[in-house]
């Protein structure tokens, strides 16, 4: 053997050798998984809280009328016997859901959420809807330009607005979140992206995750199922929760394992009518969270 070869099977030895250890300090890909107050309705704050840790969150999305009460609830029991409740059942208020808001009108929600450690609001994108190339990109640049004082004040409070791609919205297409992303650079402005307002297409779901970064600061685990505009048997509107309507989770979940996702997931659908828990009782909504986080940990497993 010369000395050349020598080096060679040494250095490949040696790097066969560092592999196993490279690979281990790897940290190992995980949700951060987010209860959403609505999925149980007007049902107490109190049991909602909790109710969190048993769903494998230890982070809370309090949500207003008309989909849950529980941010009204706060304000009438008083934040002191909310942190109480809080630091019992180890959870923490994270994120505030306020489209009754509105982006504009959030001044005062971003105190409260400062006040609880929280990190993101979560509203929606007014301005014209139906729009598409240019006029598209330049009502988001608009809308951006608008919001920059309040993005601001959100900053000072150490919080993300986060504005997720509604329906009949200004932010509901991949092209607008793609634009909100472009012109929020180096701001606090983030996406909820939720793939019930998209095509049912996982591949164009993972494209646009890719695309978006951890630029989105909270995934909602939601597909379209047969919709939740309308009445319809309780097994047809479960069929929005992961794992019961067609929608393949897989090449999402390797899409949010792609940019090491940073942010909250949060297992979610919307009853008919608003407002009430997606399952009579607090132990069933739990129940069926849990089987949704189920089947995505499996899910995120295969891959």
């Amino acid at each position: 053997m010369n000395r050349r070869t020598f080096i060679h099977r040494t250095a490949v030895a040696a790097a066969s050798l560092a592999l196993p250890r490279l690979q281990a300090a790897t940290p190992t890909f995980k949700l951060n998984y987010l209860l959403g107050s609505a999925m149980y309705g007007d049902l107490p704050l109190a049991t909602v809280i909790e109710e969190t840790p048993r769903t494998g969150a230890p982070f809370l999305d309090v949500w207003p009328r008309r989909h849950g009460t529980q941010r009204e609830q706060m304000d009438e029991i008083g934040h002191e016997k909310v942190a109480e409740l809080l630091a019992k059942h180890h959870v923490k208020l994270a994120v505030s859901t306020r489209y009754d808001l509105g982006p504009f009108k959030l001044q005062d929600e971003m105190a409260i959420v400062k006040k609880f450690g929280g990190s993101v609001i979560v509203t929606g994108g007014v301005g014209p809807v139906g729009l598409t190339g240019g006029e598209l990109k330049k009502a988001v640049q608009e809308f951006v330009e608008k919001l920059k004082p309040h993005l601001a004040k959100a900053g000072e409070a150490g919080v993300t607005i986060a504005i997720e791609n509604h329906g009949k919205n200004l932010i509901d297409s991949p092209d607008s979140l793609r634009w909100l992303v472009e012109f929020g650079q180096d701001l606090p402005l983030g996406i909820e992206l939720a793939p019930y307002h998209l095509p049912q297409d996982a591949a164009v779901i993972a494209g646009l995750i890719k695309d978006l970064g951890n630029r989105i600061k909270v995934f909602c685990a939601w597909q379209h199922g047969h919709g939740c505009m309308k009445p319809m048997p309780k097994e047809e509107e479960l069929l929005q929760m992961p794992g019961r309507g067609p929608l393949d989770f897989t090449p999402v979940l390797a899409a949010l394992q792609a940019i090491r996702y940073t942010g909250f997931t949060e297992i979610f659908m919307h009853p008919t009518p608003r407002g009430i828990p997606i399952l009579p009782t607090a132990a069933e909504v739990t129940a069926e969270i849990n089987r949704a986080r189920q089947y995505l940990e499996g899910r995120l497993a295969a891959i």
